[in-house]
């Protein structure tokens, strides 16, 4: 959908906040980029790996700024580090559960342990507000959401990576980070992706070491602001949490249900527009 509908709706200095935590995604480019690409939005992001983080600096640089911070409850913690830079955590790898599946162990074996600082977000000044929040931190979610009740008042749409089993040891599990979002005013909406997992040892899918056959073990779920309370969402908010839930959830229903929200408070037919563009690229 051309980018053009919202920007008739919103202030061309305007710019969602996004926030991502756990930034460095290998070589993937992130689903929100095409955001920051065309102006819409802005990012900052966190990478606790020095080099890591110096690298996205260098390769993105609009509307956006990079910082090497472990971002937790605020206190010392030791960080674990581990033979694949991805997988680094503040919690100490779960080696015997790993071992008992295709190729866990393998990517998560300990190489040293390093004490660190944590920040709590609400203490970043770098940071005013977050309508999309993202995080993918092997396991230490649920610690920075506690430390971020303010930030949270703020967000509309939250990408968080989940585990079904300790992975990691003493690590919160799906079931705490959900009670936790739903607290704070949060519905789950989906799991982006599908759910990952592995195979039991010895057993291997198709010559594929990293695929599973039944058993889940982590997956990407995202959390909207509850829908059954969109009159208590600003102008901005409500366009805001349209276009998340377009472009980044791929959900047009939640965009329809959201824009004719915007209609009744204010007076617009904006909820119709977007129905008849939809229609109109489903012909083509």
């Amino acid at each position: 959908m051309d980018f053009s509908f919202w920007r008739e709706l919103i202030d061309e200095s305007y710019k969602i906040r996004i926030v991502d935590i756990g930034a460095s995604d290998g070589d993937y480019s992130p689903s929100y980029q095409p955001l920051i690409d065309v102006g819409l939005a802005s990012l900052i992001g966190f990478e606790p790996d020095k080099e890591a983080c110096e690298v996205l600096n260098k390769k993105n640089q609009k509307n956006s700024v990079y910082y090497p911070y472990f971002v937790g409850d605020g206190e010392a913690a030791t960080f674990y580090e581990t033979n694949w830079v991805l997988t680094g955590s503040l919690y100490p790898p779960n080696t015997p559960l790993l071992e008992k599946f295709q190729n866990l162990s393998e990517v998560v074996t300990l190489k040293e342990e390093h004490p660190v600082q944590t920040h709590r977000l609400d203490d970043i000044a770098e940071i005013n507000g977050a309508d999309f929040l993202k995080m993918d931190i092997q396991g230490s979610e649920l610690k920075v959401l506690e430390n971020a009740t303010n930030l949270l008042e703020t967000t509309l749409v939250l990408q968080v990576e989940v585990e079904f089993v300790e992975l990691y040891k003493g690590q919160p599990l799906f079931a705490d980070v959900d009670s936790f979002l739903r607290s704070r005013g949060f519905q789950f909406h989906c799991f982006d992706g599908g759910l990952a997992g592995r195979t039991f040892k010895p057993l291997v899918v198709n010559d594929n070491i990293n695929k599973r056959i039944n058993q889940v073990l982590w997956a990407d779920a995202f959390y909207v602001r509850d829908w059954m309370n969109l009159g208590a969402l600003s102008k901005e908010q409500l366009i805001t949490y349209a276009i998340l839930s377009l472009d980044i959830l791929k959900s047009p229903d939640l965009t329809h249900l959201i824009l004719s929200q915007f209609d009744r408070s204010h007076n617009t037919n904006v909820a119709q527009k977007f129905l008849n563009i939809l229609t109109a690229e489903k012909k083509k």
